[in-house]
């Protein structure tokens, strides 16, 4: 089970568990425990070990117990010389240890509750090496001092200082570099975390290597990771500090390689910041929203995105105050079959386990009300080192040891069968506990007593033994399969944003939590105290304690509702609906295509964008005498309709390869076009105001409609409708009679609605469907509009500057927008939250995208191919001497036309 990874370093019996909470391991030394018996002075070896606050002594013979002695219970430590009589055999010297409770543990090698012998005892201990025996009674003698003193405070600060100073006078060691030409970069004392213990050291890194080396050499003398193979890196807040630092060198398994607790910040952020520059993208790739749009995509399953929230959030696995949260998806464990396609078999998602049961959520809400400020709801949390340790006894049995000072729960009390632990969340009065992600995980080792642990006796007479699985579970495999089957089910899927929401996202606290009742006590969140602003040293180490055993809130990664997820029901729906448009998905500029889109398969969209890649330059042609601002094209293909800052529309042959027509309607820039689906009409945009309407076949002006009071900017095309945008801050909604298209006389167009904006717009478009328009202000605001009854949906400031282009991805459920800040912002269109975030090397003015992939137009003139889901350029192609300023695409013909402020339009080729 990866919990233990840490542990798989070492054969030895002893552990850092067996210390107290809280509690270094600092030195070792080969010894002898001596004990006098009714013949004769018997010897055992072992390893005599000096802890900040007790003494152990392991032997070698595993049939013998380890010792434990505290130094607190320890009257006198003293120091007894060797005997000098020449006419004796010499005696060693001594650590005599005088002491009123000895406590002996793994006796037979068995794990079990330890055995305390309270009264005054005598313990003797001889080292190997003798020359070390007076400066090892030092020692402990001022570490018993440490344990005696009255203050917690005292004590802590003293054996803090003894281990500062051990860890200034030692080093790492050089000679532990795998290579003799490795070059340091930095060194500095650190802590290895592991649950529930940590280890001092030091920790080395180079231009190859990160090394961490135990001051004490346990687990092992040194260990090395490769910067080449770690993956994720994360700041971690530990001890509600920003000291920690945990690295992984995998993708999605959910325990790290190692975690590392700094003594400042200053020295974590070096080594993070250097180990990121060896990670590609590092600093945008591992976000919130990436990890989300890659979920709401299906590129990553229900169990990898709470795993990457719950690290994005601070949890850890070797943090038990902070271990990864998962929630109860099921709800019927009682049943002979589990029917996943019934929404009754699972949990109402939406609401914390304190409030599914309405009974119980009334008498916690008449507390809540009557209570003084700060109030809560729920007195214990839903996540803490002792439920983690709950699920994981059989697994962890001296973890449980540990953290129960050496004993069991009572057995009753324990984790004896699924179907009671969920009953008891739903109706206890103290439990709202939620699980951990070994319950949809593949090892089922922590539900099976496969070790033989001694867990007790029931009231029942039953001993605690493997746990009792729900009927409709054959065995604990097959419980594991079917939960994990639950959680990635259509139900889950289409929920778990709703408990998102409640643990990570914008009802975790504030007004929208008290509405939610999902409020816990005010110590479980981040940043509800400041432990360094206590003063009195006490208090304050009994708060931090107090913080980290009752459970801590994740960090909040969402301020705004969690987008649902596109599930495989709505995909149909939304696919069905796009190809059978006939507005193209891809930009204002593509709506020319029409119905060309209508053959279009999701197959010929995914293999028009495998082979964006294998762009192929077919032929380029100065047109314009000023930079391209429109392209359209006619619905065979043959005719290319541009636009330009000229202010002329050129009609260009692709056949002939030449351009035929110039039709000038003003002295002033067109500045878009597009092609009406009568696939007769050419409609231009003017920064005259106005609109004109040409007529292919008869060659000349057919209407011009005067809308605005500054320049039209943009337009959008859908059945009968003309959406015309402008930097009057409006965009304006005509209705044209369908039977009288291609006349287009004035009088058939009336104004339907006009949508005010705070900035003027830049940029329009439309969804497939025709449901629904974004518009992008020069303020940087998007703006996503209903057009049935053109009420404003969202509205979201996600630009620092003018927003150039904006369009729909094909599912309608996100939008994208470039800008003058060199920016690409994804926003989710259900709750107006920018999912994704890129800063670009540079300004983008124009773009197609399919939900995934995004072929640029930047100021450099290069066409960009990005990955959205990695963040990170896949291509670039060099295409234009001057900035691309319009785009046209058909996956169906797999062409591409761009224009720039060269003067000039590319015709391109997708490979296959």
């Amino acid at each position: 089970m990866a919990f233990f990874r840490t542990q798989e370093r070492t054969k030895e019996r002893f552990s850092l568990l067996l210390l107290d909470l809280e509690e270094y391991y600092l030195e070792q030394h080969t010894a002898y425990h001596v004990t006098n018996g009714s013949k004769k002075e018997k010897k055992i070896r072992g390893s005599f070990k000096v802890c900040s606050r007790s003494i152990i002594f392991d032997p070698e013979d595993l049939a013998e117990p380890i010792i434990k002695i505290h130094l607190r219970d320890c009257k006198n430590i003293e120091f007894v010389e060797k005997d000098n009589n020449p006419f004796n055999e010499p005696k060693p010297p001594a650590i005599c240890v005088s002491c009123e409770q000895v406590i002996f543990i793994k006796d037979s090698n068995v794990i079990a509750p330890y055995r305390n012998e309270r009264g005054a005892k005598k313990m003797t201990f001889q080292l190997e090496v003798w020359s070390k025996t007076e400066d090892v009674v030092q020692t402990l003698l001022q570490l018993h001092r440490a344990s005696c003193l009255e203050k917690l405070g005292d004590q802590t600060a003293m054996i803090a200082a003894n281990l500062q100073s051990r860890l200034a006078r030692s080093s790492f060691d050089k000679n532990c570099f795998q290579n003799v030409a490795e070059k340091l970069h930095m060194e500095c004392a650190v802590e290895m975390v592991m649950p529930l213990v940590s280890n001092p050291g030091h920790v080395c890194i180079t231009d190859e290597n990160l090394y961490f080396q135990p001051l004490n050499g346990y687990p092992e003398h040194v260990i090395q990771i490769k910067l080449h193979q770690i993956r994720r890196i994360y700041k971690r807040r530990h001890g509600l500090r920003p000291l920690g630092l945990e690295v992984f060198c995998t993708e999605n398994d959910f325990c790290s390689d190692i975690y590392l607790k700094f003594y400042n910040t200053a020295d974590r952020d070096e080594i993070y910041y250097y180990i990121a520059t060896f990670l590609e993208n590092h600093m945008t790739e591992h976000t919130a929203e990436s990890y989300m749009l890659q979920w709401q995509r299906g590129h990553l399953c229900n169990y990898q995105y709470l795993l990457h929230l719950n690290n994005l959030a601070d949890r850890s696995c070797n943090d038990l105050s902070q271990y990864p949260v998962f929630p109860w998806v099921v709800a019927d464990y009682t049943g002979s079959q589990l029917d996943l396609t019934k929404a009754s078999t699972f949990r109402d998602l939406s609401k914390p386990v304190g409030a599914l049961n309405k009974e119980r959520l009334d008498r916690l809400l008449a507390r809540y009300r009557g209570m003084p400020e700060p109030r809560f709801m729920y007195g214990s949390h839903y996540s803490s080192p002792g439920y983690v340790l709950f699920y994981l006894v059989r697994v962890a049995p001296e973890h449980m040891l540990c953290l129960q000072n050496g004993r069991y729960d009572q057995a009753d009390r324990m984790f004896n069968s699924i179907s009671e632990t969920w009953k008891n969340c739903l109706e206890g009065a103290t439990d709202f506990k939620e699980l951990i992600p070994e319950f949809y995980g593949n090892d089922s080792n922590f539900l099976e007593n496969r070790l033989n642990l001694d867990l007790g006796r029931r009231q029942n007479g039953r001993l605690v033994g493997d746990v009792v699985l729900p009927p409709w579970a054959s065995d604990a495999g097959d419980f594991l399969q079917k939960h994990r089957a639950a959680l990635e089910s259509q139900y889950v899927s289409e929920h778990l944003h709703e408990w998102i929401d409640l643990v990570f996202g914008f009802k975790q606290r504030g007004s929208e939590a008290v509405a939610a009742h999902n409020v816990f006590h005010p110590l479980t969140y981040e940043g509800g105290i400041d432990c360094d602003s206590i003063e009195d040293t006490d208090q304050r180490i009994a708060m931090l304690t107090q913080i980290l055993e009752f459970g801590q809130t994740p960090k909040q990664l969402f301020t705004s509702p969690h987008p649902q997820r596109i599930t495989p029901r709505f995909q149909n729906i939304t696919r069905s609906s796009s190809i059978s448009s006939p507005i193209s998905e891809l930009s204002p500029a593509s709506q020319s295509e029409d119905s060309s889109f209508e053959d279009l398969t999701e197959e010929s969209r995914k293999l028009a964008w495998t082979n964006m890649g294998s762009l192929t330059l077919i032929s380029s042609h100065k047109i314009h005498k000023e930079a391209v601002t429109g392209i359209a094209v006619t619905r065979d293909g043959s005719s290319i309709f541009s636009t330009s800052q000229d202010s002329t529309l050129k009609m260009f042959s692709k056949e002939l390869k030449d351009f035929q027509r110039s039709m000038s309607f003003s002295n002033m820039a067109l500045s878009s076009c597009l092609m009406l689906s009568d696939g007769k009409t050419v409609v231009c945009s003017s920064w005259d105001n106005n609109v004109y309407f040409y007529s292919v076949p008869y060659g000349r002006r057919q209407d011009t409609l005067m809308g605005h009071d500054d320049a039209v900017s943009e337009m959008c095309w859908f059945d009968d409708r003309l959406y015309t945008a402008s930097w009057d801050s409006t965009v304006k909604v005509w209705q044209c009679a369908a039977n009288n298209m291609s006349s287009h006389k004035r009088s058939q167009f009336q104004l339907l609605a006009e949508l005010e904006h705070d900035a003027g717009v830049n940029a329009v478009g439309l969804n497939p469907a025709g449901t629904l328009l974004v518009s992008g202000c020069k303020d940087g605001t998007i703006s996503i509009w209903d057009t049935s009854s053109y009420e404003t949906l969202q509205q979201v400031h996600c630009h620092s500057g003018t927003i150039h282009h904006s369009a729909f991805s094909p599912d309608s459920r996100h939008v994208l927008s470039v800008g003058a800040d060199s920016s690409m912002k994804v926003t989710d269109v259900q709750t107006g939250m920018v999912i994704s975030s890129v800063k670009m090397e540079e300004e983008q003015r124009c773009f197609c995208w399919d939900g995934n992939s995004v072929l640029c137009g930047g100021q450099s003139g290069d066409l960009l191919l990005w990955d959205l889901l990695s963040n990170t350029v896949t291509k670039r192609i060099p295409a234009h001497s001057g900035p691309v300023t319009a785009m046209w695409m058909s996956e169906l013909c797999n062409t591409l036309i761009t224009g720039g402020e060269d003067r000039q339009i590319i015709f391109w080729k997708l490979q296959s």
